[in-house]
């Protein structure tokens, strides 16, 4: 057959990869829950593209500001921070983010020049990507703006920055699947970026304490970012506003050589991928014995004697599985650590300022607040607590345990890190801001009770109807369901809807003992609501045994 088919040339080649991906994306579409899961994607696009556009009006603003002010130079800093955020943001969001795993490609009779340019091309279909590339068309259009001869410069100069970034960005992530090859390697990776995202944000504290000082060793390190590309780039667009083409062509040529390197170092790690590498850390296969699953549900419950056995089993399961999974056990960190940077803020400030921002920094005002971002962070994982079992699912349907102890078991674990974190962040609240009054306490921790039991009505349905696999201790392809979090999203936004008009009421009327009642009676209602809800969910895991074996079991 080879020897009667004419060769397929590259353009060729893309165009049916493209056609294929195509319609494995419209047959996905016939799966059950999927159309909703498309809704959901659709929602999240639509608040990425508004955000994206907002920052393109900000930067085509800002770069006509620096050319009408002869300062065209100074595009190096839209060019920074394009490039930060193009390189580092896709690290951060790894997790939730959605990652085709290019060496799939291999399967297909790909020759490695298509390989290449298939890689570059996946590289731009990407939120990231998309955002920097209107971004940069708005930084062109804004100095075209102020001065119209800029264009055919700065069109070069963006076309060599973005075939530069892109190249950069899949020789970053290539290099990041080889590193994150072995699971201890992706954990501390993941702590890096956990300690990089918390660090960040005591910078402001930082700044205010020694940037004077900081600011002398600044100003000496400028010049040395201006052979980075950022620096090129500006130093390229300031020479095209002043007409000395020369330097144009220098700098460009220097932005290219960055180009061709990093490309060059693409080639060769795709080429390695072509060639055969295979990344893995699989076990090797052992025999295993059959044992009573009676018996290992009693054995496993014995520990929590106030619980019943499958509950105590399922408890000790999860616990495990926290344990085990590292990524998502130092991310427990990142709300009391949040709390405690913003808190000093507000402690700092009420220090300087005493009088004037005395009612804006009281507990009282911050505690609900603090409370709801706690039961956004913690309860997000509860609309798919099943990712993590994988054929482990199949369990399920086959032991003598009902679902409702399921759920049990999974929410129990769910309310005892909520209420660890709670108070060790209540306390935190105390030191820094001082105590809250009690009719606000009291008030806020029954808010809690009636908002967490809320979610997780629609948390444990939501597992059931849009499942999503996750993997242990990896960073990437660690997305839910977009329909789990659009219902995710909105439950949270509900409730805490509610609750604000509540504790909004209670502040109109100066009562401040009525939202202790208001949410009384709503708490036992919605903790009412949950226990029912569990047999009727466990006759729903019945007839979605097969959406679960499905999601889960692939």
């Amino acid at each position: 057959m080879a020897d009667v088919t004419s060769p397929l040339g590259l353009g060729t080649q893309v165009r049916l990869i493209a056609a294929l991906r195509w319609r494995m994306l419209r047959n996905s579409l016939r799966r059950r829950n999927a159309k909703w899961d498309l809704v959901g994607t659709i929602f999240s696009g639509v608040i990425g593209t508004i955000f994206a556009l907002g920052v393109s009006a900000a930067f085509s603003a800002g770069a006509y500001f620096l050319v009408k002010n002869q300062r065209p130079e100074w595009l190096a800093l839209l060019f920074w921070i394009i490039l930060v955020f193009w390189q580092i943001f896709p690290i951060f969001v790894a997790g939730f983010g959605q990652h085709f795993a290019f060496r799939n490609l291999l399967r297909f009779p790909l020759d490695l020049g298509s390989f290449y340019v298939v890689s570059l091309a996946y590289g731009l279909a990407d939120f990231t990507a998309l955002s920097s590339v209107c971004w940069l068309v708005a930084i062109i259009a804004g100095a075209t703006k102020a001065q119209h001869g800029l264009l055919p410069a700065l069109v070069v100069i963006g076309f060599i920055f973005l075939v530069m970034n892109v190249a950069l960005e899949r020789l970053t992530g290539s290099l990041l699947e080889r590193l994150l090859a072995r699971r201890r390697t992706r954990e501390l990776l993941f702590a890096l970026v956990i300690a990089l995202s918390v660090g960040a944000q005591f910078a402001a504290q930082a700044i205010d304490r020694w940037g004077r000082s900081a600011a002398p060793w600044v100003k000496w390190m400028l010049p040395y970012f201006a052979v980075f590309p950022p620096g090129l780039a500006g130093r390229a667009a300031g020479a095209a506003a002043a007409g000395n083409y020369a330097a144009v062509l220098a700098n460009v040529g220097g932005l290219a050589i960055y180009a061709l390197v990093i490309g060059g170092l693409l080639w060769l790690r795709l080429a390695a991928q072509y060639g055969g590498e295979e990344l893995s850390e699989t076990a090797a296969p052992a025999a295993s014995r059959a044992t009573d699953a009676r018996a290992v549900i009693e054995y496993a419950g014995k520990d929590f004697l106030w619980l019943s056995p499958p509950v105590g089993a399922v408890l000790r399961k999860e616990f495990n599985y926290l344990r085990r999974n590292s990524l998502v056990f130092l991310n427990l960190f990142v709300p009391p650590l949040v709390l405690l940077l913003v808190t000093s803020n507000l402690s700092s400030v009420a220090r300087r300022h005493p009088g004037q921002m005395a009612q804006w920094t009281s507990s009282d005002l911050f505690m609900p607040g603090m409370l709801a971002y706690l039961i956004l962070i913690l309860t997000a994982p509860a609309y798919n607590c099943f990712a993590y079992e994988g054929h482990g699912i199949k369990t399920y349907f086959t032991s003598p345990v009902r679902f409702r102890d399921v759920f049990a078991g999974k929410n129990l674990l769910l309310v005892i890190v909520l209420s660890l974190e709670l108070g060790l962040c209540l306390v935190m609240l105390t030191r820094k801001l001082g105590a809250p009054t009690l009719p606000k306490l009291i008030a806020t921790l029954i808010a809690v009770v009636f908002s967490v039991s809320g979610q997780l009505i629609v948390a444990n349905w939501s597992s059931l109807g849009f499942p999503r696999k996750l993997e242990y201790g990896s960073m990437r392809n660690q997305r839910a369901s977009g329909m789990a979090v659009l219902l995710a999203f909105g439950t949270q936004i509900l409730l805490a809807g509610i609750s604000s008009v509540i504790f909004l009421a209670g502040r109109w009327m100066e009562n401040p003992w009525l939202p202790v009642g208001v949410f009384a009676v709503l708490a036992v209602a919605a903790l009412g609501g949950y226990f029912s809800s569990l047999d009727a969910l466990s006759e729903l895991a019945e007839k979605k045994r097969e959406v679960l074996i499905d999601a889960l079991c692939r």
